[in-house]
């Protein structure tokens, strides 16, 4: 074995000493710092896809700097869990401190800028195909530090789950035929197959996987030094890249993730006043694991921070303002009693008693941090000063923002509220477009008009599956008609009630604080562990039986929809509840987040026959190869390989006994006695590769929510599917 400048290199250890979590620091700043590092390494191996190390430690190499980062590997997961520890400098000696976070962000973007500028300059080197990561030295560096000593870095350890990263590209081969090939990474715009609907101009917001011809030119950087191959990076109408504004994002992320991480240790007990429900949505403490800059939260202060936060268990009071009737936008098939309410009737019920309308004037409850952003905007003030908005104020109890930070949610109140949120959270501006409001009425409508009774039927019980409902909406139109952009509600039903233990499964999955423990922990963990004591079994075997009925309860009727109706829904892992019963086993699920239900256009004029103009203000219809990419991505990546992910990085199964369980289910759904129609199944099981956002460099080239098909581009790679015989 040799390191990168061709010297010899010992053998590397292949199972040190255990190291202590860096998550588990006692300072916080510090736990925060290793938290993103993992959160950055994480997404470079998912995105340029070195395969798994021979040793205890991982290569990075750094073409542009001259240099390559040893990083200890704490746990190899087949599903892009990985568990690193403090990188370090090849050529650094041994005393030199760690790489830091925000060191780290700026070495990796420069990597992305400098393989960019030499793709893209006269002569370089031709479009290439394949993986971005094909061949590149992971396991040629795993000795040490290409010294004499050849020393693993402290942290390493021995990780699970043999073979190739379902994180990393696969090795090139024949493309999909609705595809490019495994390792491209590409820019699209979104689903371009159904045309731009009223109020904006992309029909559904969440970028859907692009068609082969949406996917931007892949380019390829030149070796940096002998054995480093090029690393694809996109091409074609993406931005440049702004390394410093992106280690901006970083180091205000760990200082937020810090923050939020000592006020949670220091307080580690949920309060009781919001029930398991807003408990869960309160826990994703460190952020979403595969983001470069999870706790984002540019352009607020400390305080606002804390206040509009979850993690920090924030709570405000609704900034409220008065519309005139003559802009005002609404829909509503919210019924009590079997009666249609109105939408403005349901804000005036959620409005604070102290709440002074003017006559002829509807309330419009906004975010503080919204209503202070959009009176900026010259439509909004020409509003205004014509008399036909105004300032309410802040008014009325206190409600508490869920983990997406812009739904607010209040104990007792018969509905959530989804607001838009302009300033960007972890990188995102969340601004609604007017088809998302159409889009939760309508799925509202079809459920209601036969398509709900019919998901009763085929998982009946109590508490069963179903859609947490969007039925009504309030928003603002201009002078000329046009919707005017920030200046809108979605409202909520709220079907979980104080003794409810409903979960988010980003929330059930991430590590946390606890009363009376110094180390970070997931409520999955503990439900397992505690199930385990009470029922005398090992650990890994209630941790597979837990998988096993989550499968049977959540992605089941997941598919069934999909297949029996053609919505193919955006059911990541923060819009997944499961429903836990008094053991703590998954009994049933909800799906929330209407505004990412896509409609198969090969199932059209069943759809328009079960709701008559469907579709044509939602802009929902998409093409089905892009439904298929999209639904994979969310359902079958981030939802259940995720999950797998969790219970492997915390010791709690072996990804492998998971990963041929979902096997079996997935058989079973495709094409056995109890199959069901959707084409997810056998995609999920026969698919050598796997499409997915690369959140790392997206975050360098383009927002993570595009709103637009050209100017906001989101980037995606193409991964190794652990389920397939080529890679299990």
């Amino acid at each position: 074995m040799t390191s990168r400048t061709g010297a010899a290199v010992p053998a590397a250890r292949t199972a040190p000493a255990v190291e202590p979590d860096p998550l588990d620091h006692p300072v916080p700043r510090v736990a925060a710092d290793a938290a993103t590092v993992e959160c950055l390494l994480r997404c470079w191996v998912r995105e340029t896809g070195p395969p798994r190390p021979a040793g205890g430690a991982l290569l990075v190499p750094l073409a542009a700097t001259g240099g390559a980062l040893l990083v200890p590997v704490r746990y190899w997961s087949a599903t892009g869990w990985h568990r690193f520890g403090p990188p370090a400098l090849e050529s650094a000696p041994p005393d030199a401190p760690p790489v830091d976070a925000v060191t780290l962000a700026g070495l990796l973007a420069r990597e992305a800028g400098y393989g960019r500028r030499a793709a893209e300059a006269p002569g370089g080197p031709a479009p290439r195909a394949g993986s971005p990561g094909a061949g590149r030295p992971g396991a040629e560096g795993a000795g040490g530090r290409g010294s004499a000593t050849g020393r693993v870095p402290a942290g390493a350890q021995d990780g699970a789950c043999p073979g190739p990263s379902a994180g990393a590209a696969a090795p090139a081969r024949a493309a999909p035929a609705d595809g490019p090939e495994a390792g491209a990474v590409a820019a699209s715009s979104g689903p371009s197959a159904a045309p731009p609907a009223p109020g904006g101009t992309d029909p559904l917001r969440p970028a859907a996987a692009a068609g082969p011809s949406e996917t931007a030119a892949v380019r390829a950087c030149p070796a940096g030094s002998p054995g480093h191959p090029p690393v694809a990076v996109p091409a074609g109408d993406l931005p440049e890249a702004d390394a410093a504004a992106f280690a901006g994002r970083v180091a205000d992320s760990v200082r937020r993730t810090a923050a939020f991480l000592g006020y949670r240790r220091a307080e580690p007990a949920d309060p009781g006043t919001g029930g398991p429900f807003l408990a869960a949505e309160q826990s994703v403490v460190l952020g979403h694991p595969m983001h470069p800059a999870p706790a984002g939260r540019e352009g607020l202060t400390d305080a606002e921070c804390r206040r509009y936060s979850p993690q920090a268990r924030g709570s405000f009071p609704l900034h409220w303002f008065a519309v005139d009737r003559s802009v005002l936008a609404a829909d509503s098939a919210w019924t009590e009693r079997g009666r249609v309410v109105p939408a403005d009737q349901i804000a005036a019920s959620l409005a604070a008693s102290g709440v002074r309308l003017p006559g002829g004037a509807v309330p419009l409850p906004l975010h503080p941090w919204q209503a202070r952003e959009v009176r900026q905007r010259t439509g909004v003030a020409e509003l205004f000063a014509a008399g036909l908005l105004r300032d309410l104020g802040p008014c009325g109890e206190p409600w508490h923002p869920t983990s997406s930070a812009r739904t607010v949610y209040r104990p007792g109140a018969p509905a959530m509220l989804k607001l838009s949120l302009a300033p960007p959270v972890t990188g995102s501006r969340r601004e609604h477009l007017r088809t998302e409001l159409h889009r939760g009425v309508e799925v509202h409508r079809l459920l209601r008009g036969g398509l709900g009774a019919r998901l009763r039927a085929a998982f009946p019980g109590r508490p069963g599956f179903d859609i947490v409902r969007d039925p009504a909406w309030l928003a603002v139109d201009g002078p000329d008609g046009g919707p005017v952009a920030g200046l809108d509600v979605v409202i909520r039903h709220c079907p979980f009630g104080p003794a409810d233990d409903a979960a988010c499964v980003a929330g059930l999955t991430a590590p946390r604080p606890w009363p009376g423990r110094t180390r970070l922990s997931s409520r999955l963990a503990q439900l397992v562990i505690r199930l385990a004591a009470r029922t005398g079994r090992p650990v890994r075997v209630v941790a597979a039986e837990w998988f096993l009925r989550y499968l049977h309860v959540v992605v089941r009727p997941l598919l069934w929809l999909d297949g029996e109706a053609g919505i193919a829904l955006e059911a990541h892992q923060r819009n997944t509840l499961v429903l836990l019963d008094a053991d703590g086993w998954p009994a049933g699920g909800r799906y929330r987040g209407n505004q990412g239900c896509a409609y198969r256009e090969s199932r059209r004029p069943e759809l328009q026959r079960r709701l008559p103009g469907v579709g044509s203000r939602s802009g929902s219809f998409v093409a089905d190869h892009v439904a298929d990419e999209r639904f994979l991505y969310d359902l079958g990546v981030d939802n259940v390989l995720g999950l797998v992910g969790a219970f492997g990085s915390q010791r709690l199964c072996d990804e492998r006994v998971l990963l041929a369980a979902l096997r079996r289910f997935l058989a079973a759904a495709a094409s056995g006695p109890a199959r069901l129609s959707s084409s997810l199944p056998a995609r999920f099981l026969d698919s050598p590769t796997l499409r997915c956002g690369a959140d790392l460099l997206t975050r360098l080239y383009g927002p993570d929510e595009p709103v637009g098909p050209v100017e906001t581009p989101s980037v995606h790679v193409t991964i190794a599917n652990p389920l397939h015989p080529a890679t299990a």
